[in-house]
């Protein structure tokens, strides 16, 4: 059987994107570890599948898996080519579309201009939520990582973030610290690293280590949880523009409670079919 698809990327986090609203298969997180492959397969940081919702308050179903089959909640760069790429293929005329993902509703709205604005929801910052093991809500935690103390902020995107500060984004210990946080065990479903060095109250850089994945070229749920936890504890100020290594996003964020709104491109790469 073979299954059309399309390679997309959002500042350089790229997917595969199967469409099976038209199309009919059952997808196993074998799939996505082989096709994820970049040496034997198609290579990707995610896969994403277009499904019909479940919900008729929304226009789609979501679901991502991750490159080593994990299946997880949310992906803000996926969330912005989802939104592509149904207009691309006619799945809907509609220009802000809902849409269902594991982690709940959020909202895309295409713009005239090519970016794509997201509303994200509202971070959630209590441990129990992100999930996160602390006795109690703080902004910001330390974390003994190999006996060494390293503080950090806490977030959930609709998946769970850790955001530390640091003074020089070049040369951030993302490969030595970013798998150690991934799998702590104060973050009992794992979690995704940002390294955020603050260059003023509007700018940031980032680079993250995704769950699943190893560090990607832009995480859009995880300049989501740098802004939150920059805003949070007096860093920057709303709006502000995060700089990945595949480019800008631009996030608002009017304080606890509100929606996380994040702007930015989504690119199609190429069509393709594999063969399930």
């Amino acid at each position: 059987m073979l299954l059309r698809f399309t390679k997309m990327h959002g500042l350089g986090n790229d997917f595969m994107v199967l469409d099976l609203v038209s199309q009919h298969a059952h997808i196993l997180p074998k799939h996505a570890k082989l096709w994820g492959d970049r040496h034997t397969g198609i290579g990707f940081d995610q896969l994403l599948i277009v499904e019909a919702p479940s919900n008729p308050d929304v226009d789609f179903r979501y679901r991502i898996f991750n490159s080593d089959g994990s299946e997880v909640e949310q992906c803000g760069n996926g969330a912005r080519c989802f939104a592509r790429f149904v207009l691309d293929k006619r799945l809907t005329a509609k220009r802000q579309i809902r849409v269902e993902t594991k982690s709940g509703i959020i909202e895309l709205d295409v713009r005239n201009d090519g970016q794509i604005g997201v509303n994200m929801g509202a971070p959630r910052l209590v441990p129990a939520d992100i999930p996160f093991q602390a006795p109690e809500q703080a902004l910001s935690y330390q974390v003994d990582v190999d006996g060494t103390p390293v503080e950090l902020a806490a977030v959930s995107m609709g998946n769970p973030h850790a955001v530390l500060r640091v003074s020089d984004i070049n040369n951030a210990p993302v490969h030595e610290l970013g798998p150690k946080i991934e799998h702590h065990p104060r973050f009992p479903a794992r979690v995704n690293v940002g390294f955020l060095q603050v260059i003023d109250r509007g700018r940031a850089q980032l680079r993250v280590w995704e769950r699943g994945a190893g560090e990607t070229q832009a995480c859009g749920t995880g300049a989501c949880a740098a802004a939150v936890a920059a805003i949070s504890q007096g860093w920057m100020d709303s709006p502000l523009l995060i700089d990945l290594p595949g480019g800008r996003l631009s996030i608002e964020w009017a304080g606890p409670g509100q929606p996380v709104m994040m702007t930015g491109p989504a690119v199609r790469v190429y069509e393709g079919q594999v063969r399930l």
